[in-house]
């Protein structure tokens, strides 16, 4: 008896371990009701939680942007994202490749496009077959299109700089009519000088001020810039004795005869703050300094000048207007698909366009985001470009590490160390150091 206790027992135990295995099983039945319920699959890896590391330079949209990302992140569960900004006066370039190099590869980050495309190119995802790139303004994709036509990148926006000004201290000097000449700048600056205005806020601190976007001007008002430069790289060409090389030492002067005190030492935030602040009437930079400014003096009153090379109206009366920058993926990215479903949320989310125009004040590079809500110098260079009155922005075209070197000599000249003379000579020298 105890024998046969013994086998019910050892039986009921094995029917409970095969009833324990069977659990495993995607369908089980209701003690209760005996109907089936349904499947449950086991969560997949694309709904777990992942965290992008993504890295930007443009301080001026750091906290507009770390709250589309909240926006973003409160419509997408399953992914986080890690904003880091490096910008301003920080070299962005080179804390980018420090990342790279200490294995610390964001997700998302910014590339110039041509010949900074050239250099990291091996690193990018190709972008060409995105949703989103229906919609991309031509203008937008030639950055970052290699010649095989394959694109890396999605514009950040359209971005345009020049001379703003403050029309309310123009007035206030008697100037009635914008000056769209290098002899109306300089007239105009004599006047704002004589009501005691200082006419320029000067950022000399900064090289990217004055060895790119300044000296672009230089490039850009060639009869044919992208064939100028090419003729630098193989020779045909040269900056000694280019005429819009030698008109360009007027903007210099100009500019160092008339602005702030010491300019070799005012920085980004303290050149945007002398002008927003009313303290001069004119600022070398772009719409980026927009919120900036309004954040300063929501009241200002301020518009777009040329940077004027010459006298040619017709030809000096432009503004450079370009792609500031691209978003591009890193192509050996863990989370490549969710890094892909951001930029295309950024971009055709009803919050993202918003964000887009109203909160970064951004000039979309896309026929599906409505330029609005743009403010003064948005609205500036939207004129500008509709009126086709624009030049390009060719320091992507620049051998890497040029721009540092051609505003280590403009420094020197605005320290009256050189002549003008030796700055061109100098240029040229650095070109073909670099090329």
């Amino acid at each position: 008896m105890k024998r046969f206790l013994l086998f019910c027992l050892m039986l009921l135990v094995s029917v409970g371990i095969m009833v324990g295995c069977s659990s495993d099983d995607t369908s089980t039945k209701d003690t209760g009701t005996n109907e089936e319920k349904p499947k449950t699959e086991e969560p997949k890896a694309t709904d777990e939680v992942v965290t992008l590391n993504m890295f930007q330079f443009k301080v001026e949209i750091a906290d507009q942007l770390q709250q589309l990302i909240n926006e973003f992140e409160a419509e997408h569960q399953n992914i986080k994202i890690k904003l880091e900004t490096v910008g301003g006066g920080a070299d962005y370039g080179a804390a980018l490749k420090a990342k790279f190099a200490s294995g610390q590869k964001p997700d998302i980050f910014n590339n110039g496009g041509f010949k900074e495309l050239e250099l990291w190119k091996e690193h990018l995802a190709d972008l060409s077959n995105e949703p989103w790139v229906a919609n991309l303004l031509p203008i937008g994709a030639v950055p970052t299109t290699d010649e095989d036509g394959t694109l890396y990148g999605m514009p950040v926006n359209l971005e345009g700089y020049g001379f703003i000004y403050n029309k309310d201290l123009f007035e206030q000097a008697g100037i009635t009519t914008p000056p769209a000449t290098i002899s109306e700048l300089k007239d105009a600056a004599a006047k704002l000088e004589a009501a005691g205005i200082t006419p320029f806020s000067a950022g000399y601190a900064e090289w990217w001020v004055i060895g790119q976007h300044l000296l672009n001007i230089a490039f850009a008002q060639q009869d044919d810039p992208e064939a100028f430069i090419a003729g630098l790289y193989d020779g045909s060409e040269t900056m000694v004795g280019n005429e819009a090389f030698k008109q360009f030492k007027e903007v210099l002067d100009t500019e160092i005869g008339f602005a702030n005190a010491n300019p070799l030492t005012t920085d980004y935030n303290s050149q945007v703050t002398l002008f927003a602040s009313g303290q001069t009437a004119m600022l070398q930079q772009g719409n980026w300094t927009e919120n900036m400014i309004y954040e300063i003096n929501p009241d200002i009153n301020m518009a777009f000048l040329p940077i004027a090379l010459n006298d040619d109206a017709a030809k000096s009366d432009r503004l450079p207007v370009g792609v500031p920058n691209n978003w591009v993926l890193n192509k050996n990215s863990e989370h490549l698909d969710e890094a892909k479903t951001f930029l295309n949320w950024m971009v055709s989310s009803e919050t993202g366009k918003r964000y887009i125009t109203e909160e970064f004040a951004f000039i979309p590079a896309f026929d599906n985001i409505e330029p609005s809500g743009l403010g003064a110098l948005g609205q500036s260079i939207l004129e500008y470009s509709t009126a086709n009155k624009t030049i390009p922005w060719t320091w992507f075209m620049w051998p890497d590490g040029a721009n540092k070197e051609f505003a280590a000599t403009i420094q020197e000249y605005a320290a009256d160390r050189i002549d003008y003379d030796t700055v061109v000579t100098r240029f040229q020298e650095h070109w073909n150091n670099l090329k």
